[in-house]
């Protein structure tokens, strides 16, 4: 090799060496780390754009809302049930109900968890669209589900039933929904029930207080069964033999048998026949106390009330 092709060989890879560095040359992987880069870095920007008009529920139109959902869907990761529910609102506020309840199966099948919230909202839209009847369906399901219903789920089902139906809501309407929630041991929900009634001046009756003190005894929460046992006696309603069972049975299961008993003689004073369970009640936790004297006590009483015993009785 002659001395001119050295010296040009070595001056060709300087040459190149020196594009490289000042940046005047670019290797073709270069080229597409950059485009890449430049490629996601666009792409994040959009995906920002899209979350933030998701989540901030503002859409001129219904096309709008649902190109956005549509986008925001395929997103990882998805957005909460606090977004979806903020979502759903918008289309509720357009009056696009049978789009609500379809852009919420959708939601079901991506596994987005419901809420109190969104099971309200597909109540309400249930009711607007005239089939209460599926509204009730909702509030099963959600109980099946564990979520607590609170008072928007039965405001919004009793309205659906006045404008359905033409009627204002009276104590037996109000006592089937009362009824139904506590059988699923709904305190709560049934509590707020029951003030939802005096503000809307229909009076609760001994079966609306009968229906949630029971549940209250059941739960062990005595106290509280005993202040809405005060609360209602405050309003001039009448216990009748129903409420002091609930409260007997509640007070015996927690071992507090001379409250029982207090109560037992108050029915007598007040002149409201116990029942043949009443008094089942409380031979049951006599005789497990051993407590013979005042089950003598006790059978006196059924005897002068002329209360036949029936097999339980008799077992004791």
């Amino acid at each position: 090799m002659t001395p001119r092709s050295i010296f040009t060989r070595t001056w060709r890879s300087f040459h190149f060496q020196l594009q490289i560095e000042i940046g005047t040359l670019y290797y073709p992987i270069l080229l597409f780390k950059y485009s890449f880069h430049s490629s996601n870095s666009t792409r994040s920007r959009k995906d920002a754009r899209l979350r933030s008009k998701f989540y901030s529920a503002s859409f001129p139109d219904l096309d709008d809302a649902l190109s956005s959902f549509n986008h925001i869907i395929l997103m990882h990761p998805l957005p909460s049930i606090v977004q979806f529910v903020r979502f759903l609102s918008a289309l509720v506020r357009m009056k696009q109900y049978h789009t609500v309840l379809s852009s919420s199966r959708k939601t079901d099948s991506l596994g987005i968890s419901r809420s109190v919230n969104s099971l309200n909202i597909l109540i309400n839209c249930y009711c607007r669209l005239h089939r209460v009847d599926f509204g009730f369906s909702v509030l099963g399901k959600s109980l099946k589900l564990g979520l607590e219903p609170d008072i928007v789920t039965f405001t919004t089902l009793i309205d659906g039933m006045c404008k359905d139906r033409g009627f204002q809501p009276d104590v037996y309407t109000y006592n089937v929904i009362v009824n139904a929630v506590c059988k699923f041991g709904k305190t709560d929900g049934a509590t707020g029930l029951l003030k939802e009634m005096v503000e809307r001046g229909c009076e609760p009756n001994a079966v609306t207080y009968n229906a949630i003190i029971d549940t209250l005894c059941k739960d062990k929460l005595v106290a509280e069964a005993l202040d809405l046992f005060s609360r209602m006696r405050n309003k001039g309603i009448s216990p009748t033999a129903v409420t002091y069972n609930c409260l007997i049975h509640g007070l015996c299961s927690l071992g507090k048998l001379n409250q029982a008993l207090s109560l037992l003689n108050e029915m007598v004073v007040q002149n409201i026949s116990p029942d043949v369970y009443t008094f089942n009640i409380f031979f049951d936790n006599l005789f497990k106390e051993g407590m013979v004297s005042k089950v003598q006590e006790i059978f006196g009483i059924m005897v002068k009330w002329n209360i036949k015993p029936d097999l339980v009785t008799t077992i004791h």
